[in-house]
C-alpha cells in the first residue's frame, strides 16, 4: 500500500464545490432535502449513509446527469444550474468520475482507457481517430506511473485484477486533468486488501495534486482512514458533518443508527467547530 498523506487543507484553502438547499423528489419520494455542502480545494470528504439515503443522486445532481428541483450549485465560481450545453460538457471536462464498475473499455490497453481522458481535450477528428499527441501520450504514461501502473500499460484491461483496473480509472481521472473527482462507491467490488491500496493511491494523488475528492464509502473505518472530513447521510438530509478526527461513536449512530429526533427535522443538522 502507498504511504499514506496526512495533509489536511489549511482552512482558508479556497472553496472549489458550494451546495446551497438542493432538492430533488421522485414522485412524492423526496431523495435530497436541502443539501448545503461545501469542498475546498484538496480536501478529501468521504459521505457515508445507508443505501438509498441520497448518496449518488447528490453526485449526479452536481454534474447535472439529474436534474435538481430546487437549489444552487457553484463549481470554481461557476452557476452550475445555469449553465447551458457547452458550458456544461466544459464543466464536466474539469470532473473526474470514479465508479464501482470501473467503466472501462475490456479490449483495449490500460493506456488507451487513459488516454479517454483527454477525449474531451481534443480536437473532433483526432478523437475519431484515436490520434493523441505525444503529451497527451506522455500525460497518459505519466498518469498511470502515480497509480502504479505504468508496468500495465500496453496491456488489456480485461487481463488486469479488479484493483489494478480501478487504479487505470484513477489514472484516466488524472489524465483529464481534473480538478475535482466523484467517487460513488469506488471499492465496493474488490477484496479487502485491493480496497485499502485503492483508497490509499486516490488519496495520494489527490493530495499531491490538490485535486478535491467527494467519494461515498459504507465503511466507517475506510473513511477515517482516508478522509479529511466525514458527511453523513440520513434520509436525504445531511446529519454529521465534522473533521474525520472528531468523528465519534454518537456521529456513526446519528447515520446508521435509529433515527433521531434532530435527524427527522427537515433542513437540520449537528453543528460542529471547524
Amino acid at each position: 500500500m502507498p504511504e499514506a498523506v496526512t495533509v489536511t487543507p489549511a482552512a482558508e484553502s479556497p472553496v472549489v464545490l458550494s451546495v446551497r438547499g438542493l432538492k430533488k423528489s421522485y414522485g412524492e419520494h423526496r431523495v435530497l432535502n436541502g443539501i448545503d455542502l461545501d469542498l475546498r480545494r484538496g480536501e478529501f470528504v468521504v459521505v457515508l449513509g445507508p443505501s438509498g439515503t441520497g448518496k449518488s443522486t447528490l453526485f449526479r445532481c452536481i454534474t447535472r446527469l439529474t436534474e435538481p428541483d430546487e437549489g444552487a450549485i457553484t463549481f470554481d465560481g461557476l452557476d452550475v444550474t445555469a449553465l447551458k450545453t457547452d458550458g456544461l460538457v466544459a464543466m464536466r471536462r474539469r470532473c473526474g468520475f470514479v465508479f464501482q464498475q470501473f467503466n472501462l473499455v475490456r479490449r483495449l490497453s490500460a493506456i488507451d482507457n487513459v488516454l479517454a481522458g483527454r477525449l474531451g481535450h481534443v480536437s473532433l477528428w483526432r478523437a475519431m481517430l484515436g490520434a493523441f499527441s505525444r503529451q497527451d501520450r506522455q500525460l497518459a504514461l505519466a498518469s498511470l506511473d502515480a497509480v502504479g501502473m505504468l508496468d500495465h500499460a500496453y496491456k488489456r484491461v480485461d487481463g488486469l485484477s479488479g484493483g489494478q483496473q480501478q487504479r487505470v480509472a484513477i489514472a484516466r481521472t488524472l489524465a483529464q486533468q481534473s480538478q475535482l473527482v466523484i467517487a460513488d462507491e469506488p471499492i465496493a467490488s474488490l477484496d479487502p486488501e485491493s480496497a485499502r491500496t485503492v483508497l490509499g493511491i486516490l488519496r495520494k494523488v489527490a493530495k499531491e495534486k490538490q485535486i478535491s475528492v467527494l467519494c461515498s464509502l459504507h465503511q466507517v473505518e475506510q473513511a477515517l482512514a482516508v478522509g479529511d472530513r466525514i458527511v453523513g447521510f440520513r434520509n436525504g438530509r445531511i446529519v454529521v458533518d465534522c473533521p474525520a478526527q472528531r468523528f465519534t461513536d454518537d456521529d456513526s449512530a446519528r447515520i446508521y443508527g435509529p433515527q433521531t429526533e434532530a435527524a427527522e427535522q427537515p433542513g437540520e443538522r449537528p453543528a460542529y467547530a471547524a
